[in-house]
């Protein structure tokens, strides 16, 4: 699933078209997927590798890592859940070096980990009663909903390194439940949960703040 900055400049490009303008050494390309991408590798490797210094070393790694795979590309996953992939492994490994257990192995079953305000939500760990809509694009609106964004990236940047992972992979990110399962190595029912607990928080600082989701 790409987002709508993605579309924006990758225009009609498949992944395998932007893999051999790559591989052509077209800088632009490269330079826009780096504008792109980094600020996003670089939240999703700081919760698991825990401090700003090494998450900026791994993301580092990470992009000579995908600079000398990309001849190795096969279209088996889109092109921006491979990058995490290979961020994900260079996350791992480093924290392994310093020393560091990423959170997901060690987390017990998820029925010791109950659902935080479980009404809100379907089995299937979607919204019960949706939020809001945006409602028309008026400069009132898109104030606030810089405001909900501030509010959001706030929250993400306070929760647990687990359910931050998952919370940016399914819901900033767009991933299938899946896709996260395996990037991460979580069971169904651990994804589940903390989704849900990620979820639950990010609503709730929405309402305190707004009075209502948005």
């Amino acid at each position: 699933m790409r987002t709508l900055g993605e579309t924006a400049w990758l225009g009609s490009d498949s992944d395998q078209e932007l893999v051999q303008r790559l591989l052509r050494r077209d800088e632009a390309a490269f330079a826009r997927l780096v504008d792109t991408y980094h600020f996003r590798l670089l939240r999703l490797a700081l919760p698991l590798v825990g401090s700003r210094s090494v998450a900026e070393e791994t993301v580092q790694d990470t992009w000579l890592a995908i600079l000398d795979g990309l001849a190795g590309f096969e279209g088996r996953c889109s092109l921006k859940t491979w990058m995490f992939h290979i961020l994900l492994n260079r996350a791992r490994s480093r924290a392994a070096k310093e020393g560091r257990s990423l959170p997901f192995s060690a987390l017990g079953p998820a029925e010791e980990a109950p659902v935080e305000e479980p009404g809100r939500f379907t089995a299937a760990g979607m919204w019960a009663v949706p939020p809001s809509p945006w409602g028309v694009e008026s400069p009132e609106a898109l104030v606030l909903r810089g405001e909900a964004m501030e509010c959001i990236e706030e929250v993400l940047a306070r929760l647990p390194a687990n359910q931050r992972a998952v919370v940016t992979l399914r819901d900033v990110e767009g991933l299938e439940a899946e896709e996260v399962r395996e990037l991460l190595q979580l069971s169904e029912s651990n994804q589940r949960v903390l989704l849900h607990r990620g979820r639950a928080k990010l609503r709730r600082a929405l309402e305190e703040r707004f009075g209502e989701a948005r």
